[in-house]
C-alpha cells in the first residue's frame, strides 16, 4: 500500500504537537473526590517573581529549624511550620548576561535562555501533566499578571501562552458554553479521531518494509497516536460533564497594569477556586513586574526601577513596601488553601506551593542564590535549608522532590543530580 507523504506528515504534526501522556489508565474525577483505594489528589502551584525578592529581606541569617524569621518571612509566621526556605540554589549554566530572559528556564532548568540558538525543554508542570493531567478537566493552567508570557513549555520547547484575563479564565473554568458550542467541540473531537484512524492504518502498512531502527521509530509514533486517541476520549468525557458550580461571581478584571498587587490577588483567588473544585492540579503563575508606579502608599517609582535599585536607600525602602505587599498575597493564598478541607485533610497539605524567581538579585542581575520558598505538599517543613552558593545543587533537584510528592516515580528532571538533600516527606504522607 502506498502512502502520500504529505498526508502522513500533516497527521504526524497533529499527534506530535501534543505531549506523551502516560497516565491514561486513570478515570476523570469531575467531583474532585478520589475513588476508594486510590491516593488522594496532590497538586502543585509554581509562582515566579520575575524581578526577584530582595535577598536581605527574604533570607534568614540562621539556618536549620531555630532560625529567626526574616522581614518577609515574618509576614508568614503563622505558617512557619508549614514552609521551608532554601538559599544557595541556582540553575546550572545560568549567567547574568541574559538574567531577565532566564525566566524562560525557571521551570525547565535549560541553560542559555536569551542566547542565539536557545531551545527550551519541557517545564515541570507539563512533565507532571503528562502523568496526571487527564485526571482533571484542565491538565494545567498557565496564568500571568501581565502579558501572555508564562512559565509553561511543551515537550518540544514551545511556550504555552499564559492567560492574563481573570474573567476569561473564570468563564473557562466554571461557565457552561452554549449548546451549539458544546456540539461544535464534540464534532471537532470526532473529526480528530477520524484523522487518527486513517494515520494509524497507513502507518501500520509501512512496518513490514522497514529496518529495525525505523520500526522502533514507527512504534514510538504509533504509541503517540494511541495516547492521543485516549486523550481525545478523555476530552469528550469532560465535554459531556457539567462544570463545577461556585458561589463566587466572575472577577472584575483590573485594567491598570501598574496594580501589581490587585492583579496578583485575582490570580491567587482563581488558583484557589481551580484547586478547590479539582478543575486542575497544576498551576503556574508569572507575577507582574510593571515599569509603572503601583498604587501603593509610599511608592512613587515603578517596580522594575525599584528592583534595579543600585543600593539606593530610597529605592530599597520603596522596594520593601512593594515586596511586603506581595508576600501578604502569598500569606492569604496559603490561608485559603489551609481553610479548604478535603477528606480529612486540607488543600495546603495536599498542594506544594513553590515561590521563587529567575533572579537572585534584580539589581546586579545575578542568577545565583535564587529565592526559594516551598509550602505545604506533605513535606517536613519549619526549616531554612542553606547550600553553598559557590557549589550549589541544581534547583532541578527540588523539582524532583516536587514530582515525587505528586506520586510520579521519577529520579530525574532537567539538570537534576538527585533530590534536594534535607527535604523530606512527613511520615504520614503517602505518595506513589
Amino acid at each position: 500500500m502506498t502512502i502520500q507523504r504529505r498526508t502522513f506528515i500533516r497527521a504526524a504534526g497533529i499527534s506530535l504537537a501534543l505531549p506523551s501522556l502516560e497516565a491514561f489508565a486513570s478515570d476523570p474525577k469531575p467531583n474532585g473526590k478520589a475513588p476508594q483505594g486510590k491516593q488522594p489528589p496532590r497538586r502543585i502551584i509554581c509562582i515566579c517573581a520575575p524581578l526577584g525578592l530582595h535577598p536581605d529581606n527574604f533570607f534568614p541569617e540562621q539556618t536549620g529549624k531555630d532560625y529567626a524569621l526574616s522581614p518577609y518571612l515574618d509576614i508568614l509566621k503563622e505558617f512557619r511550620n508549614e514552609f521551608t526556605v532554601v538559599s544557595g540554589l541556582a540553575h546550572a549554566g545560568m549567567g547574568s548576561s541574559f538574567a531577565h530572559q532566564a525566566s524562560a528556564s525557571f521551570l525547565t532548568g535549560v541553560p542559555g535562555a536569551g542566547r542565539p540558538g536557545f531551545r527550551n525543554a519541557i517545564s515541570l508542570d507539563q512533565f507532571a501533566a503528562d502523568h496526571i493531567g487527564t485526571q482533571t478537566r484542565f491538565p494545567s493552567l498557565a496564568l500571568s499578571g501581565e502579558g501572555s508570557g508564562g512559565l509553561s513549555w511543551t515537550r518540544t520547547g514551545a511556550l504555552i501562552p499564559a492567560d492574563n484575563v481573570p474573567s476569561k479564565v473564570f468563564a473557562r473554568l466554571f461557565l457552561e458554553g452554549r449548546a451549539d458550542e458544546v456540539q461544535g467541540q464534540m464534532r471537532r473531537l470526532a473529526d480528530g479521531r477520524s484523522i487518527l484512524d486513517d494515520v494509524r492504518d497507513q502507518a501500520k502498512s509501512l512496518r513490514s518494509g522497514l529496518g529495525i531502527d525505523d520500526r522502533d521509530k514507527l512504534d514510538e509514533y504509533l504509541v503517540s497516536v494511541r495516547e492521543l486517541e485516549q486523550r481525545m476520549v478523555n476530552d469528550e468525557s469532560w465535554a459531556k460533564t457539567p462544570k463545577p458550580k461556585v458561589k463566587e461571581e466572575s472577577p472584575k478584571d483590573i485594567l491598570n497594569a501598574a496594580d501589581l498587587i490587585g492583579r496578583t490577588r485575582l490570580l491567587f483567588d482563581l488558583t484557589h477556586l481551580a484547586l478547590q473544585t479539582d478543575s486542575t492540579r497544576l498551576i503556574t503563575i508569572m507575577l507582574a513586574g510593571s515599569t509603572y508606579a503601583p498604587p501603593i502608599k509610599g511608592v512613587t517609582l515603578g517596580h522594575h526601577d525599584l528592583s534595579h535599585h543600585g543600593k539606593d536607600p530610597g529605592k530599597l525602602e520603596q522596594l520593601k513596601i512593594v515586596e511586603v505587599e506581595t508576600m501578604k498575597t502569598v500569606r492569604d493564598l496559603l490561608a485559603k488553601l489551609k481553610q479548604s478541607k478535603e477528606d480529612g485533610s486540607n488543600l495546603l497539605d495536599r498542594t506544594t506551593v513553590f515561590l521563587g524567581s529567575n533572579l537572585g538579585d534584580g539589581s546586579s542581575h545575578s542568577t545565583q542564590n535564587l529565592p526559594v520558598f516551598l509550602a505545604g505538599g506533605g513535606f517536613k517543613h519549619g526549616q531554612h535549608l542553606h547550600f553553598d552558593p559557590k557549589n550549589p545543587p541544581p534547583l532541578c533537584n527540588l523539582f524532583v522532590n516536587m514530582l515525587q510528592a505528586l506520586g510520579i516515580a521519577t529520579d530525574k528532571f532537567g539538570t537534576s543530580t538527585g533530590t534536594l538533600a534535607g527535604l523530606e516527606f512527613n511520615s504520614s504522607t503517602k505518595v506513589g
